[in-house]
């Protein structure tokens, strides 16, 4: 072998090395080049992203529900409760830490006696960390799911509606349904007073879904409570006219009725009833959501004569008529192409204002409303604006009154200057027909006149409490002074007096107390047009005191199987029994003088 070519090969195949060791150096800079700005984008550039990635499966969050206020109410000089809060478990899931979910949900459904395969659908969920599993446990079956140790299932406390009181005043209270939200009633009207400020908790967790102590990213606001609400409502009086209010309805064969209570001198309501009434326990079991309603605020209607308290109370005050007016009633008006005409035949001939009241004389409060125009035989466009004037403004009949329930009605007044045959609606309001109103707007309305001329909004919220124990007093609110005159307010009551003592009912009151009321009978509109022949409500409207009327009273039957003298058959017993129980239970203080 040449030996100058062994010589010469060696450089050769060094420089060959040498370029393969610089390929691979190339070679694995590439590489961790590429691998530097990969880390330096996942963890500088994508770096918010991939931890909140990371946290997700690491991550608890959800409300903590605020304790709701409770409702009470007035029992002579105590508080009695008539909402509480009772302490229940929601059970949930958390589909993230469930490793098992055929086993853990078998021996969930053990403790609970649900469907364990409902319960492994609901733990399978790939999109939530959250899954409601059941409501209401009881505190026994809180403490065996605890004790199981099921990573991922957990309780949570929630507050549900206890009602001590039973069935007492539900359509007043409302409830609250499976979302928390106050529906109807007090619940509706007050839910953002009573339903406090829900607190958060969003924890880092452990495998197990434990809260990592230490970490910066928890955070816990606690909740705020709700305010307790105290009622006007006095509870003895509210039990007894629920009472009454069902032996009434049941001795006129009426199947719905409604009875309010107020205190002329505040506006405050002091009972309030209805029947057919519900279980506010088990509200979700109702299948007809109008036993829901409140029907003494929510359920307007043609009052009937009742109305003529307001109508000679309008007339009182424009000068129009003086409690002692004779007129001559022709037994019949025409309008419109219309006869104006009574329930009882009225003989044409001379009559007075009380005989108006007494005897329910349409044709009476006709006539009334012609002088507010000026002109006997014709209801004038002057006579229509003046009687919607006090109507709507001085009365504040065709408003929601404000108080504190959910879907109170307006009612409704109509236009005095625009409309059909406007003198024959106008002298049907007169009497209480062709508007309507609601009990509530009714009491309302006559303690604004038998109280001296102060409208009173109605309230039912005496008093609201926070968690510290701070009292704030609702007050009294004036709507309008001078509805009427206190004289004429002195001269209503003692028409109503008058009208009261002519019926002769029984037993008949003590003259140290001053009652008066008025009887109403309203024909049932028919929706085809006009009204029914056979159907009617009965009302009726009084006040209870001794030197001045310490509560108005108003009473609405149904539809009553009495004959078409609803008002005097059938509500005006139920008035009666009503104003015996306040002056025999609840402090009726008797006249001091004759």
């Amino acid at each position: 072998m040449n030996p100058n070519l062994r010589l010469n090969s060696q450089p050769t195949i060094e420089s060959s090395a040498n370029r393969r060791l610089w390929l691979w150096y190339g070679i694995l800079l590439a590489v961790l080049i590429v691998f530097g700005a990969r880390l330096f984008y996942l963890q500088i550039v994508r770096h918010d992203y991939y931890r909140q990635q990371a946290l997700s499966n690491q991550l608890k969050e959800y409300t903590i529900p605020a304790t709701r206020g409770v409702i009470k109410a007035h029992e002579g000089s105590q508080i009695a409760p008539l909402v509480l809060n009772e302490k229940l478990y929601t059970l949930y899931a958390d589909p993230v830490y469930i490793s098992d979910s055929h086993a853990a949900a078998s021996k969930v459904a053990a403790v609970t006696q649900a469907d364990a395969k409902e319960y492994e659908k609901a733990m399978r969920s790939p999109k939530t960390r959250y899954v409601v599993l059941a409501k209401k446990l009881t505190e026994q079956q809180k403490k065996q799911i605890e004790a199981l140790k099921i990573a991922g299932i957990g309780t949570q406390a929630q507050d549900y509606r206890l009602y001590p009181q039973g069935t007492l005043a539900a359509q007043i209270l409302g409830f609250v349904n499976s979302d928390g939200q106050g529906k109807y009633g007090l619940e509706q009207a007050m839910d953002g007073t009573m339903m406090g400020t829900p607190g958060k908790l969003k924890a880092i967790t452990d495998v197990n879904g434990a809260p990592l102590a230490a970490s910066r990213d928890n955070i816990q606001i606690d909740p705020k409570a709700g305010k307790d609400i105290i009622l006007t409502i006095e509870l003895g009086m509210q039990k007894q006219l629920e009472t009454l209010l069902k032996q009434g309805l049941d001795r006129s064969n009426s199947k719905s009725g409604s009875v309010v209570i107020i205190d002329p001198g505040s506006g405050a309501v002091k009972a309030m009833a209805n029947w057919p009434t519900y279980d506010p326990a088990k509200y979700s079991e109702v299948t007809d959501a109008s036993l829901f309603n409140n029907g003494a605020v929510s359920s307007p209607l043609e009052v009937g004569s009742i109305m003529k308290t307001l109508t000679t109370s309008a007339g009182l005050d424009l000068g129009v008529i003086k409690p002692d007016t004779t007129y001559f009633d022709p037994g019949h008006w025409e309008l419109d192409a219309h006869q104006i005409t009574n329930v009882e035949e009225i003989s044409s001939g001379t009559h007075s204002v009380p005989d108006i009241v007494n005897l329910s004389i349409n044709t009476g409060a006709t006539w009334i409303l012609m002088q507010m125009g000026g002109k006997t035989g014709e209801i004038t466009a002057t006579a229509r604006d003046r009687w919607y004037d006090y109507m709507v403004n001085h009365f504040q009949l065709g408003k929601a009154t404000g108080i504190e329930q959910g879907y109170e009605a307006s009612g409704y007044v109509p236009d005095p200057n625009n409309g059909y045959a406007l003198q024959l609606t106008y002298a049907n309001t007169a009497f209480g027909q062709a508007l309507t109103i609601t009990p509530l707007q009714m009491a309302a309305a006559l303690s604004s006149v038998v109280n001296g001329g102060t409208y009173y909004r109605p309230y039912l919220v005496d008093q609201i409490v926070d968690e510290s124990g701070k009292v704030t007093v609702n007050k009294p609110k004036i709507v309008r002074s001078n509805v009427v005159s206190a004289e004429v307010g002195r001269q209503e009551r003692l028409l109503m007096e008058y009208s009261l003592a002519q019926h002769h009912l029984r037993p008949p009151f003590s003259a140290n107390y001053s009652v008066g009321g008025k009887t109403g009978t309203a024909q049932i509109a028919n929706p085809n047009g006009g009204y029914y022949d056979d159907r009617y409500n009965g009302t009726y409207l009084g006040f209870v005191g001794g030197d001045k009327p310490q509560y108005v009273v108003m009473v609405r039957i149904n539809e009553p199987k009495v004959g078409k003298y609803a008002g005097s058959s059938a509500a005006q017993p139920l008035f009666a029994d009503i104003a015996h129980m306040l002056i025999d239970n609840f402090n009726v203080l008797p006249k001091t003088g004759p």
